[in-house]
């Protein structure tokens, strides 16, 4: 899937940024608190699978090329960084058992919301990256940093089994760069340019779908 997007369809009035930062904040405290539960058994799945922390935090970039700490339960055995890159490939060693029930489910995903209340990420945006793949973008991908990053969005549905894509191929890294980040950023650039509260409702409504539902 491709799409061609003018320069000029992607930037976002004001007034809309203001209308979908209090969609985020109101939607995140109302997550935070209806999964608090899960939560909780996510920090415990991620204290008892290994030493370490409970929460990792992984570089990402964000809106205008600012870095940030992107908030996940912990999945990996601990230093993971030091014995491999920031891709996760098919049936990664360094993933803990639990580790692995909590990416199968989502969990390890629930402390983006404290992401989401500090301002640097929404619900629904532009799949956030690692500095080491943004270097990549051409000054046309660039355009999705006008936005702040999402826990969910069109790209991040449409390869929720990465891993899978990535199975078999020799060098998985190279394969990323120039196959499948394409793609990604493509969907993220079309999300940017067509962006509005209802399209964000839609895709929070399917995020539900596919992950609790079809789980």
């Amino acid at each position: 899937m491709s799409y061609t997007v003018d320069t000029q369809d992607v930037i976002i009035a004001p007034k809309s940024a203001w209308m979908k930062r209090i969609f985020d904040v109101v939607f995140a405290m109302i997550g935070l608190l209806l999964l608090s539960p899960l939560f909780l058994f996510g920090s415990l799945l991620a204290k008892l699978q290994s030493k370490g922390p409970v929460f990792y935090k992984s570089k990402r970039v964000g809106k205008d090329e600012v870095p940030f700490a992107m908030y996940k339960f912990r999945t990996m055995v601990i230093n993971a960084d030091k014995l491999g890159g920031s891709l996760t490939t098919y049936r990664d060693t360094r993933i803990t058992p639990i580790g692995r029930f909590l990416r199968w489910t989502k969990l390890d995903e629930l402390p983006n919301l404290i992401n989401v209340i500090k301002g640097e990420m929404s619900l629904i945006g532009p799949r956030p990256e690692a500095p080491e793949y943004v270097k990549y973008y051409t000054e046309i991908q660039k355009q999705v940093l006008l936005v702040k990053p999402g826990i969910t969005g069109p790209s991040q549905l449409a390869n929720r089994d990465e891993e899978e894509k990535l199975k078999g191929q020799q060098d998985a890294e190279h394969y990323y760069i120039t196959e499948l980040m394409p793609k990604k950023l493509a969907l993220d650039l079309h999300y940017v340019a067509t962006q509005s509260i209802a399209t964000d409702i839609r895709w929070l409504l399917k995020t539900c779908w596919l992950v609790i539902v079809r789980r």
